[in-house]
């Protein structure tokens, strides 16, 4: 077939648009959800020939819808016949289908959810309580490195692991700070600020972008110079969905070398876990800025237990020490021998590894896993999911963690991880980006219950346990406010109904994300968006 001619393609979409809206007739008869056919015919008639948006559009008849819903749906509380789903897809090929998206959709008042990867912990990127339509990033995922500048165009839809992997591809001697799970999304981990182990040296995912694209309520595709310092501001921690649709950050590369070292050493009660905790509290967010060792705790079964015990089963607290050192394993020794000896790391603890492959570690993929995995769009594990977060100001007498570890034991199932902050992260100012968790943070805490079992019964009784523990957190965290992680999204916090208490509702949660940083997110968003487009359950409300 040849190439068609402007009339044979304006031919082709008018085709495609009377398919696509007897389509909708169909599929949506009787239905009280309906899209407004208008919406469909507004976004063919603003197609552009050389980009059809035709090719982008999922309808509920479509054989490849439900695939696509499912596929990034990250949380399995939200993949129910009950849960609320969008009246249409839109898997934008191309910058110009997310600017037909946005115009049309405001013609029409349309809710619109904007997803990247999926990984909301609540499903706000995917799942609504009114009719909505999804404006899915995936097909956007290009990465441009250039090593000579040590600098990398990054799209909203790419993964962190895609990334990681073409880093890897072009220099051995290159990084970026960012999570270690390889399936998130570019778009949503970045704009709301993004950590991983490289934060006490290199500092926030955000702290590393210097220029992006977005398209604003308008249509119009903006850079930072274009979209002002202001916007560029709230779109690098504020989180990019109240203010427009992000397509790429630009980020900064950072130098890591050849060689960087892996521990994981695991301590229970029984084996003085108590006394290590307590240290850690003290030391690990003042060790070497070379060195990240993150804390998790969880509950596990000793089978056939000392003599003490009978020899019978028994439940404990098991402290597991994730440790990530940017270096050899002779210098972090060094470093552990004078920093945090009561851990007793050896050298058959250490394992040296090129920083890609610490990724692969971090991630819990089996040793020798090739870098090649880092490109799997599909999660090791799929689960229903409840997180919380906390920061820690001061460290926790003996007293109350010993308290912690009772109710842990009580609770069995949440499992609690601490990530220690120091370094670069108390040299950024508070203001500097909207994500405020800055000097004065020892730690923060994930609050992460995870189950198999479907249902509301299940659900319900996981998301309480979750909950319970939080709350006897409470004497140990920040407070005034109790401040939150806006990547660990939590609808505990507060929802936003987006009427006319939207402020105040916002609020609510903004202070607890955002602390003093969230009036001046309000205020620009008020600017760039009055009519409140880019709104969710937790979006940056405008001002009243």
């Amino acid at each position: 077939m040849g190439i068609l001619s402007l009339p044979q393609l304006l031919l082709f979409q008018l085709i495609l648009l009377l398919l696509l809206l007897l389509s909708f007739n169909v599929s949506w008869a009787g239905s009280d959800s309906a899209p407004d056919e208008d919406f469909v015919q507004c976004l063919l008639s603003h197609s552009q020939p050389s980009h059809p948006i035709s090719e982008a559009i999922y309808i509920p008849n479509n054989a490849s819808y439900s695939s696509v819903l499912r596929s990034y749906i990250r949380n399995l509380r939200f993949n129910t016949c009950s849960t609320l789903k969008p009246f249409l897809i839109i898997t934008p090929l191309h910058e110009s289908h997310v600017q037909q998206a946005i115009v049309c959709a405001q013609k029409q008042n349309l809710q619109m959810k904007i997803r990247s990867g999926g990984h909301d912990y609540e499903g706000v990127s995917y799942v609504s309580e009114v009719p909505f339509f999804l404006l899915d990033m995936f097909n956007l995922r290009s990465i441009d490195i250039d090593i000579n500048s040590e600098t990398a165009w990054v799209q909203a839809g790419a993964t962190l692991g895609e990334l990681f992997y073409r880093i890897y591809e072009k220099s051995k001697i290159h990084g970026f700070p960012a999570g270690v799970c390889p399936t998130v999304g570019v778009g949503g981990h970045f704009s709301g600020a993004g950590y991983g182990n490289l934060m006490r040296k290199y500092g926030l995912s955000v702290d590393n972008i210097i220029d992006a694209q977005l398209i604003d309520v308008h249509g119009r595709l903006l850079d930072r110079k274009s979209m002002g310092e202001d916007l560029f501001w709230a779109i690098t921690g504020g989180g990019g969905a109240s203010f427009g649709v992000v397509i790429a950050y630009k980020i900064n590369l950072v130098r890591v070398p050849q060689t960087v070292t892996v521990f994981r050493v695991e301590r229970t009660l029984e084996q003085n876990a108590t006394d290590i905790v307590y240290r850690w509290q003290y030391v690990a967010p003042k060790l070497d800025t070379d060195l990240f060792i993150r804390l998790t705790m969880e509950v596990v079964n000793i089978t056939g237990g000392p003599l003490s015990t009978g020899g019978e089963n028994y439940k404990t607290v098991r402290a597991s020490f994730i440790g990530f050192f940017l270096g050899n394993s002779e210098r972090l020794l060094s470093v552990m021998e004078t920093g945090f000896p009561e851990l007793g790391l050896k050298q058959s603890d250490c394992i040296e590894m090129s920083w890609v492959e610490s990724v692969l570690f971090w991630t819990n993929f089996p040793s020798g896993t090739e870098p090649e995995a880092l490109l799997s769009r599909k999660p090791q594990v799929l689960v229903h999911l409840k997180r919380k977060s906390d920061y820690v100001k001061t460290p926790i007498p003996k007293i109350g963690l010993m308290w912690i570890w009772q109710k842990m034991i009580e609770f069995e199932v949440p499992i609690m991880t601490f990530n220690p902050y120091g370094g670069k992260m108390s040299e950024i100012p508070e203001s500097a980006t909207p994500c405020p968790h800055r000097a004065g943070n020892l730690w923060k805490i994930q609050y992460a219950t995870n189950w198999e079992v479907s249902g509301a019964e299940a659900s319900d009784y996981h998301l309480n346990l979750t909950r319970k523990l939080y709350f006897y957190m409470t004497p140990f965290v920040s407070m005034n406010p109790r401040e939150a992680y806006f990547n660990y999204k939590d609808l505990d916090l507060g929802i936003n109904n987006n009427g006319k208490a939207s402020y105040f509702e916002g609020r609510a949660y903004g202070i607890r994300y955002f602390k003093d940083n969230f009036d001046r997110l309000v205020r620009i968003k008020t600017k760039v968006d009055p009519r409140n487009f880019f709104r969710n359950e937790q979006s940056i409300p405008i001002l009243p």
